[in-house]
């Protein structure tokens, strides 16, 4: 362990957690929220609604506790010296990967947003599953360390 970093081990841990709960929070509902958004007409005060819940979402949950996340997160691999070890990089791939959902919802997002939206609620049904699986395989290579 970085003897540097030590005292704040606790801390760094304890508020990673807390964004990694923010940020699932948030990536499980945001494709919940498309998925209600498709069966509502463009223009309407329904998709007018759906348009301010998911901005708000993103702006205010999503997007600030996943930058928490990459920060905290490097801030405790590099307290643990984690760099090279098997399960670390696992855990890394997964979560670039589900970082690339982020921003896949984003534009997803926008798409609403403009009115452009040509995916269906069945689509958004099943990418609503991924972060989830996403969350079970690094929850598990962090706390069983198979590797």
């Amino acid at each position: 362990m970085n003897e540097a970093l030590a005292p704040f081990y606790p801390w760094l841990k304890a508020f990673h957690i807390i964004a990694v709960i923010a940020w699932m929070a948030g990536m499980l509902y945001l494709p919940r929220l498309f998925v209600y958004h498709c069966e509502a007409a463009v223009g309407t005060p329904e998709y007018e609604r759906f348009k301010l819940m998911e901005r708000k979402l993103m702006r205010v949950i999503i997007n600030p506790s996943m930058i928490a996340v990459w920060v905290l997160g490097l801030a405790l691999a590099y307290t643990l010296n984690a760099w090279w070890e098997t399960w670390f990089l696992l855990k890394l791939l997964l979560v670039l990967v589900l970082s690339g959902f982020h921003g896949m919802f984003s534009r997803w997002r926008r798409d609403f947003e403009n009115g452009v939206n040509a995916k269906s609620q069945r689509f958004f049904r099943i990418v609503n599953e991924v972060p989830a699986v996403l969350m079970a395989l690094i929850v598990i290579l962090v706390v069983v360390k198979p590797f």
